[in-house]
């Protein structure tokens, strides 16, 4: 499925909606929460840092609320859904991060795989009573790569390799895409799960915790060779507004998924793997303490 010519001015009238975007003061999911705003929705920036939130949707135009999220503290993550009071029809889990070599989240996890995986594992349980439309969280390419140390999650026992951490955390997306599909259809849910990635496009992430040339060296390639946020932005958009078949996965259609326009894309054979998306969903449960937002599946 591929539509060459779609882009964010085909988003239908969203008057009426309600969304959430982590990560939404800054690249794609700057671009995806603008998209959003412009075509109707109410969209909230869920932003580690307000201040540039604020910033963010005051160069936004429609209805935006900044609110303070902070996916490497699971305490910030009860906090933002304990706060939440009304219907949400969409929950767009953008935010990642690329970087920190060795760093730890608030709560001792490895922060990719804390930050990416398990802060929104937890935000969208705790939001999932909620939710009446669908979740759509953004992986990328790089789970092709990944695998899920199960006996080192935090990968402190190994020698650490970021595109080792980030694959495991993009992976994970994936398998807990997949995952919470099946619960939802289990329990008889109208709620949808879906996983998007947006190519190579240009961004900030991957800078954390590298050197001034290495980040140099990113943002040439990202000029000279990315796609732009906004049109990073448009599997997520395309995620929110079809219909697709359930933990459907949109990207990219051109070579190696790296620019083009909306389509499905496929996945590696562990990120299809329905025991270990089950096996990884039970550990993400013990180590967060937060179970299915639906209760028993």
């Amino acid at each position: 499925m591929s539509r060459r010519t779609w882009t964010a001015a085909n988003l239908p009238d969203l008057h009426g909606r309600t969304a959430v975007v982590t990560g939404a003061n800054s690249g794609v999911g700057f671009a995806t929460a603008s998209a959003l705003a412009r075509a109707g929705a109410h969209v909230v920036l869920a932003v580690r840092d307000e201040q540039r939130g604020h910033t963010a949707a005051a160069a936004m135009s429609g209805r935006t609320e900044v609110r303070r999220l902070d996916l490497a503290d699971l305490g910030s993550v009860r906090d933002f859904a304990a706060a939440w009071s009304g219907p949400l029809d969409l929950l767009i889990n953008n935010a990642g991060v690329a970087g920190g070599r060795g760093s730890l989240t608030k709560d001792g996890f490895d922060l990719q795989f804390g930050t990416n995986h398990l802060g929104h594992f937890a935000l969208t349980n705790l939001l999932l009573p909620q939710v009446c439309d669908r979740v759509i969280t953004l992986a990328s390419g790089a789970h092709r790569a990944g695998d899920i140390y199960f006996e080192d999650l935090a990968l402190r026992t190994r020698r650490y390799s970021l595109a080792e951490a980030y694959g495991q955390s993009k992976l994970a997306n994936l398998l807990f895409t997949l995952e919470l599909e099946r619960r939802l259809r289990r329990g008889g849910s109208r709620v949808q799960s879906f996983a998007a990635h947006p190519g190579y496009s240009a961004t900030n992430l991957g800078t954390q915790g590298r050197s001034k040339p290495l980040i140099a060296t990113v943002d040439l390639a990202g000029r000279l060779l990315a796609q732009t946020s906004e049109q990073g932005a448009l599997p997520s958009l395309f995620a929110a507004t079809h219909e697709l078949p359930g933990a459907s996965y949109v990207g990219p259609d051109g070579r190696w998924e790296l620019h083009g326009s909306p389509s499905l894309v496929g996945r590696s054979a562990r990120a299809s793997d329905p025991d270990l998306a089950r096996r990884l969903w039970e550990v993400s449960e013990e180590l967060t303490g937060i179970r299915f937002g639906l209760g028993s599946e």
